[in-house]
Protein backbone atom coordinates (compact mmCIF):
# COMPACT_ATOMS: atom_id res chain seq x y z
CA UNK A 1 0.00 0.00 0.00
CA UNK A 2 2.23 2.72 -1.19
CA UNK A 3 0.25 4.26 -3.76
CA UNK A 4 -1.86 7.41 -3.48
CA UNK A 5 -5.38 6.48 -3.11
CA UNK A 6 -7.77 9.02 -5.08
CA UNK A 7 -9.96 10.70 -2.24
CA UNK A 8 -13.21 8.63 -3.10
CA UNK A 9 -11.13 5.39 -2.81
CA UNK A 10 -9.86 6.97 0.56
CA UNK A 11 -13.42 7.31 1.79
CA UNK A 12 -13.86 3.84 1.06
CA UNK A 13 -11.17 3.13 3.24
CA UNK A 14 -12.38 4.87 6.00
CA UNK A 15 -15.57 3.65 5.83
CA UNK A 16 -14.03 0.12 5.71
CA UNK A 17 -11.92 1.09 8.92
CA UNK A 18 -15.17 2.71 10.55
CA UNK A 19 -17.37 -0.34 10.20
CA UNK A 20 -13.87 -3.11 11.10
CA UNK A 21 -13.77 -1.47 14.45
CA UNK A 22 -17.29 -1.12 14.98
CA UNK A 23 -17.62 -5.16 15.33
CA UNK A 24 -14.61 -5.00 17.54
CA UNK A 25 -16.15 -4.05 20.74
CA UNK A 26 -18.97 -7.49 19.81
CA UNK A 27 -15.10 -9.86 19.85
CA UNK A 28 -13.66 -8.14 22.42
CA UNK A 29 -16.83 -8.83 24.42
CA UNK A 30 -16.43 -11.99 23.61
CA UNK A 31 -12.78 -12.11 24.02
CA UNK A 32 -13.26 -10.88 27.45
CA UNK A 33 -14.40 -14.12 28.92
CA UNK A 34 -11.32 -15.53 28.71
CA UNK A 35 -8.53 -12.70 29.81
CA UNK A 36 -8.34 -9.05 31.40
CA UNK A 37 -9.09 -5.71 29.23
CA UNK A 38 -5.36 -4.72 29.00
CA UNK A 39 -4.15 -8.61 28.22
CA UNK A 40 -6.80 -8.53 25.53
CA UNK A 41 -5.42 -5.17 23.89
CA UNK A 42 -1.77 -6.07 24.40
CA UNK A 43 -1.77 -9.29 22.69
CA UNK A 44 -4.01 -7.65 19.89
CA UNK A 45 -1.56 -4.85 19.24
CA UNK A 46 1.71 -6.96 19.53
CA UNK A 47 0.57 -10.03 17.65
CA UNK A 48 -0.36 -7.55 14.78
CA UNK A 49 2.76 -6.62 15.04
CA UNK A 50 4.57 -9.37 14.37
CA UNK A 51 1.92 -10.45 11.97
CA UNK A 52 3.35 -7.47 9.69
CA UNK A 53 6.68 -7.53 10.83
CA UNK A 54 8.19 -9.83 7.68
CA UNK A 55 5.90 -8.05 5.19
CA UNK A 56 7.72 -4.83 6.13
CA UNK A 57 11.09 -6.50 6.35
CA UNK A 58 10.47 -7.84 2.92
CA UNK A 59 9.74 -4.55 1.26
CA UNK A 60 12.36 -3.18 3.29
CA UNK A 61 14.84 -5.83 1.71
CA UNK A 62 13.35 -4.67 -1.71
CA UNK A 63 13.76 -1.18 -0.88
CA UNK A 64 17.48 -1.49 0.07
CA UNK A 65 18.74 -2.89 -3.43
CA UNK A 66 17.67 0.73 -4.94
CA UNK A 67 18.48 3.43 -2.23
CA UNK A 68 21.52 3.01 1.16
CA UNK A 69 19.36 5.47 3.29
CA UNK A 70 16.26 3.79 3.83
CA UNK A 71 17.81 1.97 6.89
CA UNK A 72 19.16 5.30 8.29
CA UNK A 73 16.08 7.22 7.50
CA UNK A 74 13.97 4.97 9.76
CA UNK A 75 16.65 4.48 12.74
CA UNK A 76 16.26 8.89 12.36
CA UNK A 77 12.53 8.03 13.03
CA UNK A 78 12.37 5.65 16.12
CA UNK A 79 11.25 8.29 18.01
CA UNK A 80 9.06 9.67 16.12
CA UNK A 81 6.81 6.08 15.45
CA UNK A 82 7.23 5.29 19.23
CA UNK A 83 5.51 8.48 19.68
CA UNK A 84 2.36 7.23 17.26
CA UNK A 85 2.65 3.83 19.28
CA UNK A 86 2.59 4.96 22.75
CA UNK A 87 -0.09 7.67 22.27
CA UNK A 88 -2.62 5.44 21.08
CA UNK A 89 -1.77 1.78 21.66
CA UNK A 90 -0.58 2.61 25.44
CA UNK A 91 -1.93 5.53 26.99
CA UNK A 92 -4.91 6.22 24.71
CA UNK A 93 -6.47 2.37 25.02
CA UNK A 94 -4.73 2.15 28.95
CA UNK A 95 -7.14 5.41 29.74
CA UNK A 96 -9.76 4.46 28.22
CA UNK A 97 -9.91 0.66 30.10
CA UNK A 98 -9.31 2.76 33.31
CA UNK A 99 -11.61 5.53 32.98
CA UNK A 100 -14.44 2.73 32.03
CA UNK A 101 -13.99 1.44 35.38
CA UNK A 102 -15.63 4.83 36.65
CA UNK A 103 -17.45 5.64 33.82
CA UNK A 104 -21.26 4.54 32.75
CA UNK A 105 -20.27 2.84 28.77
CA UNK A 106 -22.56 5.11 27.49
CA UNK A 107 -20.78 8.29 28.73
CA UNK A 108 -17.21 6.69 28.02
CA UNK A 109 -18.60 6.16 23.93
CA UNK A 110 -19.90 9.98 24.09
CA UNK A 111 -16.75 11.73 25.18
CA UNK A 112 -14.82 9.74 22.27
CA UNK A 113 -16.97 11.17 19.95
CA UNK A 114 -15.57 14.68 21.05
CA UNK A 115 -12.26 13.46 19.66
CA UNK A 116 -12.76 15.77 16.11
CA UNK A 117 -12.94 18.48 17.90
CA UNK A 118 -9.27 18.26 19.51
CA UNK A 119 -8.43 16.54 15.97
CA UNK A 120 -9.72 19.97 14.34
CA UNK A 121 -8.29 22.29 16.75
CA UNK A 122 -4.84 19.97 16.68
CA UNK A 123 -4.81 19.87 12.42
CA UNK A 124 -5.46 24.01 12.38
CA UNK A 125 -2.26 24.29 14.60
CA UNK A 126 0.41 21.48 13.59
CA UNK A 127 -1.36 20.28 10.26
CA UNK A 128 -2.50 23.71 8.93
CA UNK A 129 -5.61 22.05 7.61
CA UNK A 130 -8.37 24.58 7.77
CA UNK A 131 -11.61 23.09 7.55
CA UNK A 132 -14.18 24.38 5.42
CA UNK A 133 -17.23 26.15 6.22
CA UNK A 134 -19.20 23.47 5.58
CA UNK A 135 -17.15 21.03 7.00
CA UNK A 136 -17.91 23.06 10.55
CA UNK A 137 -21.52 22.56 10.19
CA UNK A 138 -20.80 18.88 9.63
CA UNK A 139 -18.92 18.64 12.45
CA UNK A 140 -21.68 20.25 14.73
CA UNK A 141 -24.11 18.26 13.03
CA UNK A 142 -22.66 14.89 13.69
CA UNK A 143 -21.86 16.24 17.63
CA UNK A 144 -25.68 17.37 17.70
CA UNK A 145 -26.88 13.44 16.38
CA UNK A 146 -24.19 11.89 18.48
CA UNK A 147 -25.75 13.58 21.44
CA UNK A 148 -29.11 12.36 20.68
CA UNK A 149 -27.69 8.98 20.00
CA UNK A 150 -25.82 8.85 23.43
CA UNK A 151 -27.88 10.97 25.39
CA UNK A 152 -30.31 8.73 27.10
CA UNK A 153 -27.85 6.83 28.55
CA UNK A 154 -25.13 9.62 29.58
CA UNK A 155 -24.32 9.59 33.18
CA UNK A 156 -21.53 11.80 35.08
CA UNK A 157 -19.52 9.23 36.78
CA UNK A 158 -16.67 9.81 39.17
CA UNK A 159 -14.41 12.99 38.39
CA UNK A 160 -11.22 10.81 38.16
CA UNK A 161 -12.97 8.69 35.45
CA UNK A 162 -13.43 11.95 33.21
CA UNK A 163 -9.95 13.03 33.98
CA UNK A 164 -8.44 9.44 33.12
CA UNK A 165 -10.58 9.44 29.61
CA UNK A 166 -9.84 12.90 29.01
CA UNK A 167 -5.96 11.51 29.37
CA UNK A 168 -6.96 8.68 27.07
CA UNK A 169 -8.52 11.25 24.49
CA UNK A 170 -5.37 13.36 24.28
CA UNK A 171 -3.39 10.41 23.65
CA UNK A 172 -5.52 9.41 20.56
CA UNK A 173 -5.33 12.95 19.08
CA UNK A 174 -2.20 13.53 18.84
CA UNK A 175 -1.96 9.51 17.35
CA UNK A 176 -4.80 10.82 14.49
CA UNK A 177 -2.08 14.47 14.30
CA UNK A 178 1.43 12.24 14.06
CA UNK A 179 -0.20 9.65 11.80
CA UNK A 180 -1.82 12.16 9.42
CA UNK A 181 1.92 14.20 8.94
CA UNK A 182 3.56 11.36 8.40
CA UNK A 183 1.07 9.71 5.75
CA UNK A 184 1.08 12.98 4.54
CA UNK A 185 4.69 13.32 3.64
CA UNK A 186 4.77 10.22 2.53
CA UNK A 187 8.77 9.85 4.14
CA UNK A 188 7.38 6.80 6.03
CA UNK A 189 5.67 3.89 4.25
CA UNK A 190 2.40 2.40 5.16
CA UNK A 191 3.59 -1.03 6.28
CA UNK A 192 6.58 0.66 8.54
CA UNK A 193 3.84 3.47 9.48
CA UNK A 194 1.76 0.49 11.03
CA UNK A 195 3.76 -1.86 12.27
CA UNK A 196 6.23 -0.08 14.36
CA UNK A 197 4.36 1.72 16.43
CA UNK A 198 1.92 -1.22 16.77
CA UNK A 199 5.22 -3.27 18.13
CA UNK A 200 6.05 -0.26 20.37
CA UNK A 201 2.45 0.44 22.04
CA UNK A 202 1.56 -2.93 22.07
CA UNK A 203 4.85 -4.44 23.72
CA UNK A 204 4.62 -1.69 26.90
CA UNK A 205 0.98 -2.15 26.65
CA UNK A 206 1.22 -5.90 26.95
CA UNK A 207 4.09 -5.89 29.53
CA UNK A 208 1.64 -3.26 31.86
CA UNK A 209 -1.41 -6.29 31.78
CA UNK A 210 1.26 -8.62 32.87
CA UNK A 211 2.30 -6.55 35.63
CA UNK A 212 -1.57 -6.12 36.82
CA UNK A 213 -3.36 -8.57 35.61
CA UNK A 214 -0.85 -11.68 35.32
CA UNK A 215 -0.38 -14.25 32.95
CA UNK A 216 -3.22 -15.16 30.77
CA UNK A 217 -4.65 -18.57 30.95
CA UNK A 218 -4.98 -19.20 27.12
CA UNK A 219 -7.92 -21.16 25.94
CA UNK A 220 -9.10 -22.46 21.93
CA UNK A 221 -11.72 -20.03 22.38
CA UNK A 222 -9.99 -17.26 23.40
CA UNK A 223 -6.72 -17.34 20.98
CA UNK A 224 -9.43 -17.38 18.10
CA UNK A 225 -10.37 -13.94 18.91
CA UNK A 226 -7.60 -13.10 19.87
CA UNK A 227 -6.00 -13.82 16.02
CA UNK A 228 -9.07 -12.29 14.37
CA UNK A 229 -9.41 -9.07 16.02
CA UNK A 230 -4.73 -8.75 15.61
CA UNK A 231 -5.06 -10.12 11.84
CA UNK A 232 -8.64 -8.63 10.43
CA UNK A 233 -9.14 -5.71 13.04
CA UNK A 234 -5.71 -4.55 13.60
CA UNK A 235 -3.25 -5.22 11.23
CA UNK A 236 -5.63 -4.90 8.15
CA UNK A 237 -7.71 -1.71 9.12
CA UNK A 238 -4.90 0.21 10.66
CA UNK A 239 -2.62 -0.34 7.43
CA UNK A 240 -5.79 0.80 5.71
CA UNK A 241 -6.36 3.57 8.02
CA UNK A 242 -3.08 4.61 7.34
CA UNK A 243 -3.25 4.40 3.48
CA UNK A 244 -6.72 6.82 3.63
CA UNK A 245 -4.36 9.30 5.69
CA UNK A 246 -2.04 9.90 2.72
CA UNK A 247 -5.36 11.81 1.16
CA UNK A 248 -8.10 12.65 4.04
CA UNK A 249 -7.11 15.10 6.90
CA UNK A 250 -7.07 13.99 10.19
CA UNK A 251 -10.45 15.74 10.67
CA UNK A 252 -11.86 13.91 8.04
CA UNK A 253 -10.81 10.57 8.90
CA UNK A 254 -12.06 11.37 12.48
CA UNK A 255 -15.35 12.21 11.31
CA UNK A 256 -15.63 8.49 9.22
CA UNK A 257 -14.19 7.08 12.53
CA UNK A 258 -17.60 8.45 14.50
CA UNK A 259 -19.72 6.09 12.49
CA UNK A 260 -18.23 3.32 14.77
CA UNK A 261 -20.47 3.71 17.62
CA UNK A 262 -23.34 3.46 14.79
CA UNK A 263 -21.75 0.67 13.23
CA UNK A 264 -21.07 -1.33 16.99
CA UNK A 265 -25.48 -0.72 17.76
CA UNK A 266 -25.77 -2.44 14.45
CA UNK A 267 -23.96 -4.89 15.26
CA UNK A 268 -25.30 -5.71 18.66
CA UNK A 269 -28.46 -5.13 17.34
CA UNK A 270 -28.10 -7.87 14.63
CA UNK A 271 -25.95 -10.29 16.72
CA UNK A 272 -26.86 -10.17 19.93
CA UNK A 273 -30.80 -9.14 20.00
CA UNK A 274 -29.73 -5.47 21.63
CA UNK A 275 -33.05 -3.07 20.89
CA UNK A 276 -31.96 0.26 19.19
CA UNK A 277 -34.44 3.09 20.46
CA UNK A 278 -36.23 5.76 18.20
CA UNK A 279 -34.00 8.98 19.42
CA UNK A 280 -30.74 6.01 18.22
CA UNK A 281 -31.93 6.04 14.88
CA UNK A 282 -32.44 9.39 14.54
CA UNK A 283 -28.85 9.98 15.82
CA UNK A 284 -27.66 7.86 13.65
CA UNK A 285 -29.47 9.67 10.94
CA UNK A 286 -27.90 13.03 11.82
CA UNK A 287 -24.36 11.72 12.52
CA UNK A 288 -24.36 10.51 9.07
CA UNK A 289 -25.65 13.87 7.95
CA UNK A 290 -22.88 15.49 9.11
CA UNK A 291 -19.75 13.27 7.90
CA UNK A 292 -21.16 13.57 4.31
CA UNK A 293 -21.10 17.17 4.87
CA UNK A 294 -17.77 16.93 5.95
CA UNK A 295 -16.30 14.53 3.48
CA UNK A 296 -18.06 16.37 0.41
CA UNK A 297 -17.15 19.97 0.96
CA UNK A 298 -13.42 18.87 1.92
CA UNK A 299 -12.33 17.67 -1.38
CA UNK A 300 -12.01 21.31 -3.06
CA UNK A 301 -10.15 22.61 0.05
CA UNK A 302 -7.67 19.75 -0.27
CA UNK A 303 -7.19 19.64 -4.06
Amino acid sequence: MTNIPSRLVAIFEGVFVALTWASSFVFVKIGLEYMGPITLAGLRYFLAFLILLPLMMYKRAKAKKTTTSGNGRLFQRWGYLAAIGISAYTIGNAALFWGLKYLPATTGSFMMTLIPLLVLLAGVIWLDEIPTRFQLIGIAVALAGGLLFFGPGLGGGEPLGLVVMSGGLLGFTAFSILGRKAAKTGEIDTLTLTAIPLGIGGGFLLLIALLVEGWPVFSFEGLGVILFLAIINTALAYAVYNHALKVLTAIEMNMILNLSPLGTAVFAWVLLGEKLTLMQVAGMVVVIIGVVLVEKYGAAKNK
